[in-house]
């Protein structure tokens, strides 16, 4: 990609802020996010380990940082360990802000020990495109506002209909992706699920006996919210030899580790009153598009409603990509704020919210996507259930449509078109 069409992310803000001030910093995420380019796009120099002429560079040398000029982007460090004990013993030294840059889609592989980064090297987190990167929109709504301020007007207009969103799912938000023709998108993203199982999940010390199941469970997955006994009853069906719990606990270990799912961990409130909630994790993988590849699914099927129902509570397809899609938006909007998301489901299923955005004071704000254009009084009885639960420290109370406008509702729910919520 052309520096001078470099797409400005949201981490760059954050990178603006905090790396003049601190030595080195590790960006993390799944491959094909756009890391090494928002790093290269910073940095002085760059030492490409994915090359043999920079993983030689540094194997028998790892002080050849020293000698780069700075800022250093060290890419794909991982393939190389030793380079990460090398920043760290360089930053004892010297703790100057704005020295290293690394990047990495994985970590180190196992059995390959490293020292602690902690104090020295500060990982940040990348993921793809928000929808607010995507640039479809100019948006009217600041989730930082609803969370930090007492925002009671709310204000903006869209065209984007649920066709526009369903092609935003398809599109993918990883930025080399994106911009391809439909089958030429389709095809990377089969390169790019095949890739996951035949080279990086081995590469990355996982041992797959069983790749059509691996797929398959991958797929069940997808855009569950289930528990391990339908997922993989789901992926291995009419197969009487199924994969035993250690093994599939394996396989969610590793693609986690290569960023590839990216699960919403269950909202545990501190000091709350309330009790019995689930603490299992909802499903999301790194991009919808993935997910929509992985259960062989297209934009008629999805709008026309094709396929089984993943689960109840997102009634279809669609509705269940949809969810991930603003998942994935809000989750890097709650990132830059040092906010913290989960979501809320009481164990015997009587309340759920999607999303819970919190800040380290305990406030936070309640956040339900509804494929739909409007909210009813049936999409916001959980919001309000939560309100009566913890008063306060709920903020504010979403519902996330597919509609053309942002308003309150008389009940003071906040209404927003997903194409009209920024950070």
């Amino acid at each position: 990609m052309d520096r001078m069409v470099y797409t400005r992310r949201h981490l760059d803000a954050l990178l603006d802020e905090v790396f003049p001030d601190l030595a080195a910093i590790a960006l993390e995420g799944a491959k094909g996010v756009g890391k090494s380019e928002t790093a290269r796009n910073r940095s002085a120099s760059v030492l490409a380990l994915s090359t043999a002429a920079g993983r030689n560079a540094v194997a028998g040398n790892p002080q050849v940082i020293l000698e780069l000029p700075r800022p250093v982007l060290i890419d794909e460090w991982q393939l190389e360990p030793g380079v990460w004990d090398a920043v760290r013993d360089a930053v004892d030294v010297d703790s100057t802000g704005g020295q290293f840059l690394l990047t990495g889609s994985a970590g180190v592989q196992p059995g390959v020990r490293i020292h602690s980064g902690a104090g020295r090297i500060v990982s940040l987190s990348m993921r793809p495109f928000t929808m607010f990167e995507r640039e479809r929109e100019q948006a009217t709504v600041s989730l930082h506002a609803l969370l930090h301020e007492t925002v009671r007007k709310l204000e903006g207009h869209t065209d984007l209909t649920v066709g526009d969103y369903t092609d935003e799912i398809l599109r993918s938000g990883f930025p080399g992706i994106r911009e391809l023709p439909s089958h030429a998108r389709n095809l990377q993203l089969d390169s790019y699920i095949a890739r996951i199982i035949e080279k990086d999940l081995p590469e990355n010390g996982a041992l797959i006996r069983r790749p059509a199941v691996l797929r398959a469970w991958l797929s069940s997955y997808a855009a569950a919210t289930a528990s391990y006994t339908t997922i993989l009853d789901a992926a291995t069906a009419g197969e009487s030899e199924k994969p035993a719990r250690q093994t599939v606990a394996q396989y969610r270990d590793h693609l986690t580790r290569i960023f590839v799912l990216d699960p919403v961990e269950a909202w545990m409130p501190t000091f709350s009153p309330l009790k019995r909630l689930g603490a299992s994790p909802k499903h999301h993988l790194v991009d919808p598009a993935l997910a929509a590849r992985l259960v062989g699914i297209d934009r008629q099927g999805l709008l026309q409603g094709d396929g089984a129902t993943p689960s109840p509570s997102t009634g279809s397809w669609l509705g269940a990509l949809f969810e991930s899609l603003v998942t994935q938006s809000v989750r890097v909007y709650a990132d830059i704020m040092d906010a913290h998301i989960g979501h809320l489901r009481t164990k015997d299923g009587a309340h759920e919210i999607d999303l819970i955005v919190e800040k380290a004071d305990r406030t936070c704000v309640a956040i339900e996507v509804k494929l739909a254009d409007t909210a009813t009084d049936r999409d916001v009885r959980h919001l309000h259930w939560l309100k009566d639960q913890i008063g306060d420290r709920l903020v504010d109370m979403i519902v996330i449509t597919t509609g053309p406008y942002a308003y309150r509702r008389r009940d003071g729910v906040a209404v927003v078109p997903f194409a009209l919520l920024g950070p």
